[in-house]
């Protein structure tokens, strides 16, 4: 694109003197503004006219990869295209425009979506109580810890600070049992992907006495259900510890089975995963916390309000547009796109654990290693084709692990679509494998030094000009 505003920052179009707005007349009179309040200098802003602004965000814009504009099969992330009607009804007025100080009468409505929400959660997890409050999914995490951790300090099992937690479970939760102030013991799992029975009674054996509670993911981070759950509870349960159930990938268990039914005592919920909220670049999200009845008293007050409330109107919109009948859907068919793409590419593509998986599951790379290419260049081709690429190199427990999750809602056609790149760039491996290795090739920018943008990012403008001077 031949285009002087493609490519530059706003500041680099601006010009001394152009104004892309002019204010109203002053009808509120002169007020000084506090010497201390006020700026040394003038902000350095840029100075464009209206034309220039919205043809630069416009084409800045139409770089952007999205779920309303391609498929987003990014595994662990459940990156999905939602109703719009969601965004409408959060949108409405009458909630977007609620300030979160204002008199408690006046939100009525507000607080019934919460308690309505709240009641459809319980419903869907077979827990007791809920809190909206948490912020993300970690923030859930550390919010359950935290009830785990003050029920055993009310019954004077302060000695009870360990955490046991699987290799195959998220990287937030032994960071969030750690940020609690708990230590983390890790059990191993099978060949096959799950939990390692023997080697937790092991633990448990040695610990039994110390465990405050064990975290777990399920799906697992392999997209594999944990079928021993029932024994596991009850070992653990046997031992005085609670069950955490991290429920970042409930997507496949809406309709089929709920974490209360299983025994686990707390969870959190990623909102913005399984109820609606697209989200990306650190937010927006939501956490909230499930317990089993008995463990509601020591919520923490973790924030005066109902955490981010627009999301929490989008997760209710959803689960009603969807009824009783219709979420009992989303389970089976995370499970059957996830299951079809897999066994459509297993021949080209490293499986490292057959058999069924659930909403995701992880390749190992691709099949023939001689080639030289890598899950990076594979995930770097994908975009010359108008894909996004799946999750790279997690989770660790392989050497090039490439993680996919279609989630519920793509189309055959949709799935049959990528099914036939990822084939294709197989191909491409053994045929022209530096072809494959250099991508990508139709993007505005190539491949950039990742390790040089994390340790020396340049994030705002002024310091791009010191730097150049």
């Amino acid at each position: 694109m031949n285009n002087k505003l493609y490519g530059h920052l706003i500041f680099e179009l601006s010009q001394p003197g152009r104004r892309g707005y002019s204010l109203p007349k002053n009808r509120f009179g002169n007020y000084t503004v506090p010497r201390e309040l006020c700026r040394e200098e003038d902000a350095r802003l840029p100075e464009c006219d209206e034309m220039t602004v919205v043809r630069h965000y416009t084409n800045l814009s139409g770089n952007n990869f999205g779920v309303d504009n391609g498929f987003y099969p990014l595994g662990s992330c459940t990156m999905k295209y939602n109703p719009k009607i969601d965004e409408e009804m959060a949108a409405l007025p009458q909630f977007a425009s609620l300030h979160p100080l204002q008199p408690a009468e006046t939100v009525k409505g507000a607080e019934a979506v919460c308690t309505l929400l709240c009641r459809s959660l319980c419903a869907l997890t077979g827990l007791h109580a809920f809190t909206l409050k948490p912020f993300a999914g970690a923030h859930g995490e550390l919010t359950g810890l935290m009830v785990i951790r003050k029920y055993h300090e009310s019954r004077g099992d302060s000695a009870r600070r360990l955490v046991i937690v699987p290799d195959s479970a998220h990287g937030t939760n032994p960071a969030s049992a750690a940020v609690c102030g708990l230590d983390i013991i890790e059990v191993k799992s099978l060949a096959d992907g799950t939990v390692d029975v023997e080697a937790l009674k092991d633990l448990l054996a040695q610990h039994g006495a110390e465990v405050a509670a064990m975290m777990m993911t399920n799906p697992n981070t392999l997209g594999l259900f944990e079928r021993q759950i029932p024994e596991i509870e009850q070992l653990v349960h046997a031992a005085g510890g609670l069950m955490y159930y991290d429920g970042a990938n409930l997507n496949p268990m809406l309709g089929a089975a709920r974490p209360g039914d299983m025994g686990f005592d707390v969870m959190h919920i990623n909102l913005h995963k399984t109820f609606s909220t697209p989200h990306g670049g650190g937010g927006p999200g939501a956490g909230p916390v499930g317990v089993r009845k008995g463990l509601e008293p020591f919520f923490p007050g973790v924030s005066p309000y109902h955490g981010n409330f627009a999301v929490a109107i989008r997760a209710y919109a959803y689960i009603l547009s969807l009824g009783r009948e219709h979420i009992k859907e989303v389970g089976p068919l995370a499970t059957l796109n996830a299951n079809y793409i897999k066994e459509s590419l297993k021949d080209v593509y490293e499986l490292p654990i057959d058999g069924l998986c659930k909403h995701e599951f992880v390749f190992d790379g691709l099949k023939d290693k001689s080639t030289g290419v890598t899950t990076m260049d594979v995930a770097k081709r994908l975009l010359d084709y108008g894909y996004h690429a799946p999750t790279i190199y997690f989770p660790l427990l392989f050497h090039e692990s490439l993680m996919i999750e279609p989630t519920e809602n793509e189309s055959k056609e949709t799935i049959d679509g990528f099914i036939s790149i990822m084939r294709r760039i197989a191909e491409e491996a053994k045929s022209d494998p530096e072809l494959v290795k250099s991508a990508p090739h139709t993007t505005p920018i190539g491949r950039v030094d990742d390790v040089l943008a994390a340790k020396h990012p340049v994030t705002t403008y002024k310091q791009m000009v010191n730097d150049a001077d």
